[in-house]
């Protein structure tokens, strides 16, 4: 038997994935403005349903208060603009200073559990909304805009969004698939399977989901700051809505949770649904509810959990596969895999 990580498919999917990548750096030099702006959004679904996967399907910490991060990316924005900093620079700056409030919170945050955690992150995202309101700035839910931005020029504002949203989700996507092939990954799922069983094969689960925590919360906040840079106006009530949270779960539901692959599947299948049902109004959020209720009952794994299993198709080598050679005269090998 021979252990294997990389497999042929996994190979030629990496080289598929640059040249589209390639692709995507050179879009606005012939794409419409309209094209540049809904690949934006897709990239920040993207980001989003990538990190809350992290959180729960990773770190088995499932948050319906992920709108905290979101809301707190673009508000820090406006804020650290405000101050005299490169609008575009304050992005980054606003995604840092929400990791570093996230490593704050969970000091105290991990140590709930189940239903506790969900609601608690839910009722933070609450406090800072309303913590928000009383800032001056903002001028309470009437809020206010990142005026810094109309000091670029509106085509070159656009390039720069697209390529900050771009490169965001590269990088986010790296860090993330780097952590999980490295024994702190191998550690946090095991503790998402069984705390108590890990913590007794010499697993910490506080630092490790506090890794988890805190990149959930950084990555989100790079999601808010770029919705904001992309539509300028910043409304509290908007932001911190739990409208993100359900599109997060929505998106890692129906493509796969726990699944690398699945996030990025969910984002482009809900990036679709919106763009085609999303002037239907009320039926457009029916629909979400009952797509994600129907992929719970029956495909509890997604939509790329489902075809992973039952074709144990491996894109990413997160895992390993058991290779046994074949015997003399058998007519193929036999490839198990550990994903």
């Amino acid at each position: 038997m021979t252990i294997q990580r990389w497999t042929p498919l996994a190979r030629t999917s990496f080289v598929i994935a640059a040249l589209f990548l390639a692709l995507l750096v050179v879009m606005p030099a012939f794409a419409s403005v309209g094209a540049m702006q809904r690949l934006t959004v897709l990239f920040i679904y993207i980001i989003m349903a990538a990190m809350w996967n992290a959180l729960a399907g990773y770190g088995g910490l499932v948050s319906i208060g992920n709108q905290l991060f979101f809301g707190l990316g673009a508000y820090l924005t406006i804020r650290v603009a405000n101050a005299g900093i490169d609008p575009f620079a304050a992005l980054l700056v606003a995604a840092v200073m929400v990791a570093a409030i996230s490593w704050v919170l969970s000091q105290f945050m991990l140590h709930l559990r189940g239903g506790e955690f969900a609601i608690g992150m839910w009722v933070l995202a609450s406090i800072a909304h309303l913590c928000v309101n009383l800032d001056p700035l903002i001028q309470g839910e009437t809020g206010t805009s990142l005026i810094s931005l109309n000091s670029y020029d509106m085509d070159l504002r656009r390039y720069y969004i697209y390529w900050a949203a771009l490169s965001a989700m590269v990088v986010l996507l790296g860090l993330l698939f780097a952590v999980l092939r490295t024994p702190t990954g191998l550690a946090m799922q095991a503790i998402r399977d069984d705390e108590e069983a890990a913590e007794s094969l010499g697993v910490n689960p506080m630092r490790n989901k506090r890794l988890f925590f805190v990149l959930a919360g950084f990555g989100t906040a790079i999601a808010g700051a770029l919705w904001l840079a992309q539509v300028q106006s910043f409304q509290p009530k908007t932001y911190f809505s739990v409208q993100w949270t359900a599109y997060m779960i929505f998106m890692v539901l129906v493509g796969g949770l726990g699944r690398f692959e699945g996030a990025i599947l969910g984002a482009l299948i809900f990036f679709a649904v919106e763009t085609w049902f999303a002037d239907t109004g009320v039926w457009y959020l029916i629909g979400l509810g009952a797509t994600a209720m129907l992929f719970s009952l029956f495909l509890p794994k997604g939509l790329w959990g489902a075809i992973a299993s039952r074709s144990g198709v491996s894109v990413m080598p997160l895992g390993y596969r058991v290779r046994t050679l074949p015997d003399p005269g058998s007519p193929r090998d036999v490839t198990r895999s550990t994903e």
